[in-house]
């Protein structure tokens, strides 16, 4: 598949414009992220149509928690990240050197058919970060939109400026994880920096109507201090909005950080609170069983809003115009009169 965003350089090479590397590549060699090669001069996308897998997901699991609760949605990925991190969760896919690993395909509209076919609300483009098969998700999105699925992007938003736009304008939700709020964690541990991750936030926030949350994976000694925690927590209230769901999850052993043990759940309940205290409405944590910090509660009455027990949901407190019960307080965010019924359910596919 052809890309737009490369240009050719004096000696000869082609670079790639997509993200902040600025891979620069002779003939047949592939940019750090493995999916995006120079082949006749220019950069294409090597993995378009082709996908790690499909499966059917809660909207809870991306994390998006003020995005139709307990609806479904059709999640895929391919291969390939623009990153480095040492603590990869999804590795198998993400740090993926072989094509095999895209044992399924899917074209634009195939999938789209498929999540019609399965009743899901929404789309989702994670597992690895899309903005690496941006051409793919966006024609995806395009037919999405035609037919009334929602888009929604996990990813890293390790992206360049106009790139970044044509992404972005194909998204109606996007979960940006937010690895730290310490440059050198992103030099030393992820091989990207933290300004870029920050643009990325400030432009969907300012620029586009795209739902935005955050997650935070907490590291143990590595970006779980509270002097990190109170300034990543700040500067969201600051900047973005006190209002924006913000997601600490549990990390655990994987890839090359296996001798760092998992999160304790203190430590994220602790995150939680501190970021309240810096102003933010909507804390949660992650990868553990926690209702009371999974679950929405009411800002101004403290009344419980929508009740998560894992992704299932229970207790609903919102009337049908997502304002609570008891105070009328609006929640922000998108949401149906009546909550989904998909529950906790992970149901894997096959498009044809």
């Amino acid at each position: 598949m052809e890309t737009n965003y490369w240009h050719q350089l004096t000696d000869g090479r082609i670079q790639c414009d997509l993200c902040p590397r600025a891979c620069k590549l002779h003939e047949g060699q592939q940019g750090l992220c493995f999916v995006r090669a120079c082949e006749n001069h220019q950069i294409i996308l090597t993995t378009y149509g082709r996908s790690s897998g499909f499966c059917i997901d809660p909207i809870e699991k991306k994390p998006l928690h003020h995005f139709y609760p307990g609806t479904s949605v059709l999640s895929f990925g391919t291969a390939g990240c623009n990153l480095s991190c040492k603590f990869c969760q999804n590795w198998d896919m993400s740090k993926s050197r072989e094509m095999d690993t895209l044992c399924a395909t899917g074209s634009p509209t195939e999938l789209v058919d498929a999540a019609k076919r399965y009743d899901c609300k929404s789309l989702a483009y994670t597992y690895n970060d899309p903005v690496i098969f941006l051409e793919y998700a966006r024609d995806i999105a395009i037919v999405a939109k035609q037919q009334s699925i929602k888009s929604v992007a996990v990813t890293a938003g390790y992206i360049s400026p106009e790139p970044r736009v044509e992404f972005f304008k194909n998204m109606d939700a996007v979960n940006i994880d937010l690895k730290s709020f310490n440059s050198d964690f992103y030099h030393q541990l992820c091989g990207g920096d933290l300004q870029t991750v920050l643009d990325t936030l400030l432009y969907i926030h300012h620029e586009t109507s795209v739902w935005l949350e955050i997650t935070t994976l907490l590291i143990p000694g590595k970006n779980d201090s509270d002097e990190e925690i109170k300034a990543l927590a700040g500067w969201i209230a600051k900047h973005l909005g006190c209002h924006i769901p913000l997601h600490f999850s549990a990390f655990h052993p994987d890839w090359k950080m296996n001798d760092i043990p998992a999160t304790p759940g203190h430590t994220l309940s602790k995150a939680r609170q501190l970021a309240m205290a810096e102003g933010m409405q909507f804390v949660y944590t992650g990868n553990v069983h926690d209702a009371e910090g999974g679950s929405t509660w009411c800002p101004d009455c403290n009344a419980l809003l929508i009740e998560r027990d894992w992704y299932q949901l229970g207790h609903w407190g919102l009337d049908e115009n997502a304002c609570c019960s008891q105070c009328g307080y609006q929640l922000p965010g998108h949401f149906d009169e009546r909550p989904g019924n998909w529950g906790a359910k992970r149901l894997p596919i096959r498009l044809n």
